[in-house]
Order: C-alpha cells, then structure tokens, then sequence
C-alpha cells in the first residue's frame, strides 16, 4: 500500500520491563484504545499486532503477539505503526483528520490560490495550517478563518481577517524553518492526530 494511504498511529521507544514491553508514543485519540486498529503495518513491510496496552504511570506501554522478552523489544524500538486510512472511522461533521487536510489548496473565497496545506500543528492554542506557496503562511484552522473544507474536491477556503497574510506593501507573511518551535518532518507517516473540530 501507498505511504500516502496509511496514517501514522504510534511509534515504538525503549523497552519496559523483561518481558516484551515496550513504551509507545501514540497519537490516536484514544490511546488507550489503540488496539482496535490491530494489525499495524510498519515502514519495513512487517505486520505487528498489538496485545495489550496500559498506562503505567505517564508512560503508554504496549505489548506485541510474538515479542515476549527485552532482546526482542529492543528490537522493535523506533519502529512506526501505521493503518491504512479506509480502517479509521469516519469523522463527525465538521470534523477532520489532519492527513485528509495535508495536501489540499489553499484558496480565498475569490479564487486567489495561497499554496498547499503542508502541515497540521499545534503549538498549544490550537490548530494551525501551514500553507507553503510562494511564500509559507500559518493559518488557525477555525471556522471563522477556515469556513469551508471540500475534501472531496482538493481544497478550502481560507477568509484572513485583515493583516494575518499581509505585512506591508500587501505580501504574505513568511515564516522561516527557524521560527517554527517545533521540528519539521516530511509527509511520510503523518500523524493520525484524528479528527478534531473547529
């Protein structure tokens, strides 16, 4: 299958324990939860099925059928779990996967194109779009700014109140590599972080 068909739902860390264990990065929304999306693939073509996963303090601790000892989840350490997209369920209205934003055009209401949606982040005040056109604009993905997302035809609206891409002499506000807060992955594997509102 298609890296652009899976969506990224965990990543393996360091051993826990003796016996199998190892801790898990999930960005599911139900961590908790994330075996009802068993079997996951990986990057390097192999099927792992996870068994049981509990929190153990602040840490998320999974356990796979077949790995039963350290040696072999050290094995499995930075090892990414991905599903295919067709096995998430589908979102409320008005809600959205961060994969089905990554890719769409960017446009105003007028038809003027900004660039292509790049990225999904949230540095903590919620959602933001990262457009890369001409020039790279973040967006907060609300629905006062964002009023209209057409999945199926490739892109959405983008309706900037005035000032938030433009500075003076009417050019779009770019934002380097460096400002960014956090590191910047490419496409491959984008995390499922599912669906959230606006």
């Amino acid at each position: 299958m298609a890296q652009s068909q899976l969506v990224l739902m965990a990543k393996v860390g360091a051993p826990h324990g003796v016996k199998g264990g190892v801790k898990l990065t999930v960005f599911a929304e139900d961590p908790l939860g994330l075996r009802r999306y068993n079997p996951f693939a990986t990057g390097d073509g192999r099927t792992l099925k996870l068994t049981k996963v509990r929190a153990i303090g602040k840490a998320l601790v999974g356990e796979f059928d077949g790995v039963g000892d350290r040696n072999g989840a050290e094995g499995l350490r930075g090892v990414d779990l991905f599903v295919p997209r067709q096995r998430l369920p589908r979102p409320d209205e008005d809600e959205f996967y961060h994969v089905d934003l990554i890719g769409l055009t960017a446009q105003t209401a007028t038809g003027h194109i900004l660039g292509t949606v790049r990225q999904v982040s949230d540095y903590g005040a919620g959602d933001i779009l990262e457009i890369a056109g001409e020039t790279t604009v973040l967006v907060p993905f609300t629905r006062a700014i964002v009023p209209d997302v057409f999945i199926d035809r490739g892109f959405l609206i983008v309706d900037p109140p005035s000032g938030l891409l433009e500075v003076d002499g009417g050019e779009p506000h770019a934002v380097d590599d460096a400002d960014d807060p956090q590191e910047r992955d490419d496409l491959d594997g984008v995390p499922a972080n599912p669906s959230h509102g606006r």
